[in-house]
């Protein structure tokens, strides 16, 4: 287990073309007094000194020696060794369940889904008139129309789903009885475990093995078939150069207005400021000790990789925060970048 380390950098302020968006709260409890940083375990919404963000650039700066080439390339193609070893070693103790992810991503929720199927119902109602003498709409389908979850009305898709700690609340807090979930994962490994869960409704829910960044790979769902995606933590996990082919590939799955929802690592989070010499691949591009890669992103980057895919931005953050553990008295500074970009609905000749 890696060390903690008392990490006194502060996360970069957002750099983003956004301007003036306005931002979600991501919490309430707001550190005034530094005096009583150890009061609690997390403070949101903690803001740099000019000083804190140059010692970060200089910390980051320092570590920017790339690996060689040829190493480079062993990681890139061991990487489904890597996180399957990961998942062997871990099964489903290494990450919680994470519910905060209604607050943040309410489209995930029943009320948003249950509203979805309304609005269609209203909107089939409203346009029976207009096409009696139209030719009727064949339902999505691959080759025959019968594909998982094919009946469904709203279609949630999570690439790198893991062991499934965002898959299961989802099937436990949505309770929309036409919502149908699939997630995928680079890792046989992660994925058997999601199967074997007690949790797991083939009902409701179907977990295959994909390659994110094998873009002529199919998917076991037809191109505009889905209401959301979702990327917790994955993108970050994939090599720069596949990033932009990836994020494409997935837009063509999502219906228009269908929307794609990100969570990832941040430029200058602690996680970044921890490495050690010799663990750099190329820019803010890293390998950990188990062999597992990650990106830490700005604002812009992943804004250009959306836009590029042809998706509009609803939503592109950043959620500071100060992890604190009381027990050791160490502060821990985090930035995570969280997006929601929409694809555009389609226009009515």
């Amino acid at each position: 287990k890696q060390k903690e380390h008392n990490i006194t950098q502060l996360i970069l302020p957002d750099s983003s073309s956004s301007g003036g968006e306005k931002r979600p709260q991501f919490g309430t409890r707001f550190l005034t007094d530094p005096r009583q940083v150890f009061q609690h375990n997390a403070w949101d919404n903690v803001e740099w000194t000019e000083e804190q963000e140059t010692a970060a650039k200089k910390k980051v700066l320092e570590n920017n020696q790339p690996l060689p080439q040829e190493k480079q390339d062993e990681y890139d193609t061991r990487a489904n060794e890597y996180w399957n070893d990961f998942y062997t070693v871990h099964e489903n103790r290494f990450f919680k369940d994470r519910h905060w992810l209604f607050t943040e991503f309410p489209e995930l929720a029943p009320q948003f889904s249950l509203k979805q199927e309304s609005h269609l119902e209203e909107s089939e109602a409203a346009s029976t008139g207009d096409q009696e003498q139209s030719q009727e709409v064949e339902p999505i389908s691959l080759s025959d129309g019968n594909f998982p979850g094919s009946t469904a009305t709203y279609r949630i898709l999570e690439v790198g789903c893991g062991v499934g700690n965002t898959v299961f609340p989802i099937l436990k807090t949505n309770n929309d009885p036409g919502l149908f979930v699939y997630c995928c994962d680079f890792s046989n490994t992660a994925v058997e475990l999601v199967k074997t869960n007690p949790e797991y409704d083939p009902g409701r829910c179907f977990a295959f093995v994909h390659d994110l960044s094998d873009v002529e790979a199919n998917y076991p769902i037809p191109d505009g078939s889905l209401d959301v995606l979702v990327l917790i933590f994955v993108l970050s996990a994939l090599h720069p150069n596949k990033m932009q082919g990836s994020i494409s590939r997935l837009a063509r799955l999502l219906k228009p207005g269908g929307v794609m929802l990100l969570r990832d690592y941040g430029r200058y989070d602690m996680a970044q400021l921890r490495f050690k010499k010799g663990r750099c691949l190329s820019e803010n591009f890293y390998v950990r000790g188990d062999g597992t890669r990650v990106y830490f992103f700005t604002q812009d980057e992943l804004h250009e990789l959306f836009t590029a895919a042809g998706l509009e931005k609803v939503q592109n953050l950043v959620d500071r925060r100060l992890q604190v553990n009381r027990g050791k008295q160490l502060t821990m500074y985090r930035v995570w970048i969280q997006c929601k970009y929409r694809k555009p609905a389609e226009t009515q000749s």
